[in-house]
């Protein structure tokens, strides 16, 4: 059975896409479409923040691609030095908060030790955050999307705990989106799930795919990476057949698989 995933392909240097090699040990033949864009902006904005973490309590991380407009700062040698010499250390002895395992990753490429990447979604980051900052202490250090969803934020606030946001990126629809859905469509036909990664994928993505499915769209099983993307999916009038425990690649495979048995969740 054909599996549809509306998500980037991995690194290529870092070999095969996990997504696709843990579908791949349930017989499953999976396809990655990208369905996103990023401007990154505000640069030199992030880096002088960086350059003075006595004024923050820490740093929370909640995607990839906030760590990767880190990474673009990080490549003129001089700011690169400066991390390497003194704010790296600096940051280390303050907490960085992650979701995800592939949020943390890209924490510990530039040095830092993450924390919460259990928490696999904003609202259990929020309480494990809660748990361990005191109210009214030094403000944590938010780079973050445009589209970013306001829960975290709302919890810190409410429980007196500063949150200073920074938009480091902009999240566009990816120009080729459209051709490769009719390409797909044309060529491998309708899958048996397709998944969403993300609620700007629901937005971008979901139109077409009901359009290029027609009369079959009732046989496809609408798989959730996590509850925002599943909450997304339901708002556009869509059952979703299932949602992965925890962001992961493990954890969504299995839960696909079992969706896809006759009498799945």
């Amino acid at each position: 059975m054909k599996v549809l995933l509306l998500k980037d392909p991995k690194d290529k240097d870092s070999g095969p896409d996990p997504y696709i090699k843990e579908l791949g040990s349930y017989g499953l033949e999976a396809t990655l479409i990208p369905v996103l864009s990023f401007e990154f902006t505000s640069l030199d904005s992030l880096f002088d923040k960086l350059s003075h973490p006595e004024c923050y309590g820490g740093l929370v991380l909640t995607s990839p691609r906030a760590l990767e407009a880190i990474k673009i700062c990080l490549k003129e040698k001089s700011k690169k030095e400066a991390w390497s010499k003194s704010l790296k250390q600096m940051w280390n002895i303050k907490p960085t908060y992650v979701v995800g395992k592939a949020t943390a990753s890209l924490v510990e490429e530039i040095g830092l030790v993450p924390q919460g990447e259990k928490s696999g979604n904003a609202e259990k980051l929020a309480e494990y955050i809660c748990s361990r900052e005191k109210p009214n202490s030094s403000a944590l250090l938010f780079p973050c999307g445009a589209l970013k969803r306001e829960v975290l934020p709302t919890v810190l606030r409410e429980k007196g705990i500063p949150l200073e946001s920074l938009t480091v990126y902009r999240t566009a629809q990816h120009p080729e989106l459209q051709e490769s859905l009719s390409s797909y469509f044309s060529q491998q036909g309708i899958p048996a799930s397709v998944v969403f990664f993300s609620p700007s994928g629901v937005k971008f993505c979901l139109q077409h795919i009901q359009k290029l499915s027609g009369d079959l769209i009732n046989q496809v099983k609408f798989a959730a990476i996590g509850p925002s993307t599943a909450e997304a999916l339901q708002g556009a009038g869509v059952t979703v057949s299932c949602t992965a425990e925890s962001p992961t690649p493990q954890d969504l495979a299995a839960a696909i698989h079992t969706a896809l048995q006759p009498h799945g969740c």
